[in-house]
């Protein structure tokens, strides 16, 4: 669940912005003045930032600016006056959009997720952890190819995506309902017996490419479930 710091001196812009971001799922922590707003940031390292320009004791520009010297963390500025400079002035400082009042309180949550969208595609684009390499297996989240010794592997949708969670998250034994939940999902009504199946051919296809002894495997933990492990397996 994402945090949201709404910052406001106004203490029922506070109230009304915090019930209707709730409302839509989100974590939300409020403060009165910039001094506050800075502690909080700091205690709470939220996922998004509501950040009024006039305040007492610090305004937002000088928390604005104070926050992205270290954190990259989405900031929507609102401001009583929307004149253009001032929007440009607070773009320029590192805010991501900006939203003058009085507001809808549903058009401030439909912004917020929308940046915080972008914010994750961005991220996830310049992620450097698109390739999993383990061993001499290799997975391709981008291009989805899956290759052994360098040799590629015809794999069906829910083989490769069974493979991909294991490759993310190596070392960790998960039971047949976890797969299953994670894989087919919760409405998934077939025999948990799938999951053997599924686990049989992957090992078969992926060992099939390489005479040598594979050095990565999904090895069977007797009673619970199942484990990914690569050549530097504990």
């Amino acid at each position: 669940m994402k945090t949201v710091l709404v910052v406001d001196d106004d203490l029922n812009i506070c109230r009304i912005t915090k019930l209707y971001l709730e409302k839509s799922g989100y974590t939300v922590v409020t403060a009165n003045d910039g001094e506050q707003a800075l502690m909080q940031f700091e205690q709470l390292h939220p996922d998004f930032i509501v950040l009024d320009i006039m305040m007492p004791k610090r305004d937002g520009w000088s928390v604005c600016q104070k926050i992205r010297a270290k954190s990259d963390v989405p900031i929507l500025m609102l401001t009583a006056r929307g004149h253009v400079d001032e929007r440009i002035e607070g773009l320029q400082m590192g805010a991501d959009d900006y939203l003058v009042k009085p507001f809808d309180p549903n058009e401030l949550v439909a912004r917020v997720t929308t940046i915080l969208r972008r914010t994750l595609l961005r991220t996830e684009a310049a992620a450097p952890s698109h390739i999993y390499e383990v061993g001499s297996l290799r997975v391709d989240v981008l291009s989805h190819d899956v290759t052994v010794e360098g040799q590629l592997v015809s794999l069906p949708k829910k083989e490769y995506e069974l493979l991909l969670f294991f490759v993310r998250n190596p070392n960790q034994v998960f039971t047949r309902e976890d797969l299953i939940a994670k894989i087919w999902g919760w409405d998934f009504d077939g025999e948990d017996r799938v999951v053997d199946l599924y686990i049989k051919r992957l090992r078969q296809k992926l060992s099939a490419l390489t005479e040598r002894k594979v050095d990565w495997s999904i090895r069977t933990v007797w009673g619970v479930g199942y484990k990914f492990e690569g050549p530097d397996a504990c």
